[in-house]
């Protein structure tokens, strides 16, 4: 099958979409969590928030702190905590400045009693630096994994020895960033994904520079309501995975929009953060999987903040991986779709 419609025009390397923003939208949020510190401002509500400027900004300091430590395709980065404003602009640094980066699954730290997945995507990776949010959590399978010539970068070390987040973020951006960015081209290997290893070990799949913008541009040429106003998230899917880290990441940079991080989960445990994000979040756009679905469907219900505040600017729902059962899908309808205003992104 083939597009009848030829697509449009994309950038060479993903970072462009932040330059454009960062110029054409600087004081406009673009990242935003739930917990202070780094150096960038709170809003009220205890959100961080990072605009475009001081991404842009940030980044660049940190592919200066890279390349000074040689990094670079063959000396690579593995980030092992999950989604945070310090990973996002770890991971825009590496792809400013053409190190190879991978974003491990957590769980792999976190939920193993042995450490043998995390021993083998690190044979597979070979990093020459490691970054975590916060050590604490990670201590004892950092120390499964890490060998003197590894660097240890965290925001929180706790008790590990690891250089500050922030000591990367001090420096200025010399002519050595401004070369390693023109070098990056469309097939330059901007991230690596690992499988879920759910038939065999974790395999590292290869995503390019022109990969990661042809995708997003053919996501807005089916989204037509990207056009009408910056996408604003709320999300919670994890960034080592394409759907989070590729689609939804990306789709906030690449139509200079808003991506709020959510600490939820659809679980019993973690459905309490994400109402209470999306109480305070109008977000045009959200994206899940159907128990997520199923798991905030009471509270739309029964909490009028809760559905006056979701549904006020969302153009779009999406969900994947299986399907909503019947009932669920035509309530949600109901909700969505209200006889005096039918919305829909198409």
């Amino acid at each position: 099958m083939r597009s009848p419609v030829p697509l449009g025009p994309f950038p060479t390397q993903i970072t462009e979409r932040l330059e454009y923003w960062a110029d054409r939208a600087p004081d406009r949020i673009f990242l935003a969590e739930r917990r202070a510190g780094g150096g960038a401002s709170e809003t009220a509500g205890g959100w961080r928030t990072v605009t475009y400027r001081e991404t842009l900004a940030a980044v660049r300091s940190l592919a200066q702190a890279l390349l000074e430590r040689g990094l670079s395709s063959e000396r690579s980065v593995a980030i092992l905590s999950g989604n945070g404003v310090d990973h996002g602009l770890l991971a825009l640094a590496c792809m400013y400045a053409g190190v190879l980066y991978a974003p491990i699954s957590p769980a792999y730290s976190l939920l193993a009693r042995e450490y043998g997945v995390l021993h083998h995507v690190f044979e597979l990776l070979r990093p020459a630096l490691v970054f975590v949010a916060d050590g604490r959590p990670y201590e004892r399978a950092l120390r499964s994994v890490l060998t003197p010539e590894i660097e240890l970068v965290a925001s929180e070390p706790g008790d590990l020895e690891a250089v500050p987040f922030a000591r990367l973020l001090s420096g200025a951006a010399t002519s050595a960033v401004d070369e390693a960015h023109r070098n990056i081209g469309p097939d330059t290997v901007a991230k690596i994904l690992f499988t879920s290893g759910s038939t065999g070990r974790p395999k590292g799949v290869i995503n390019t520079q022109r990969m990661l913008c042809a995708n997003q541009e053919m996501i807005r040429s089916v989204l037509r309501c990207l056009d009408d106003e910056p996408p604003v998230l709320c999300d919670w899917l994890p960034w080592n995975h394409t759907a989070g880290g590729n689609h939804n990441f990306g789709l906030v940079l690449y139509n200079g929009g808003t991506l709020y991080i959510d600490e939820g989960r659809p679980t019993l445990d973690g459905i309490a953060a994400t109402v209470r994000n999306l109480r305070e979040i109008s977000v045009t756009a959200h994206f899940g999987v159907p128990r997520s679905y199923e798991m905030l469907l009471p509270h739309l219900r029964t909490d009028p903040v809760l559905r006056d505040t979701f549904f006020s600017r969302l153009r779009l729902l999406f969900y994947a991986a299986a399907g909503l059962s019947q009932r669920f899908f035509d309530e949600l309808r109901e909700m969505a779709f209200p006889p005096a205003a039918k919305r829909s992104c198409g």
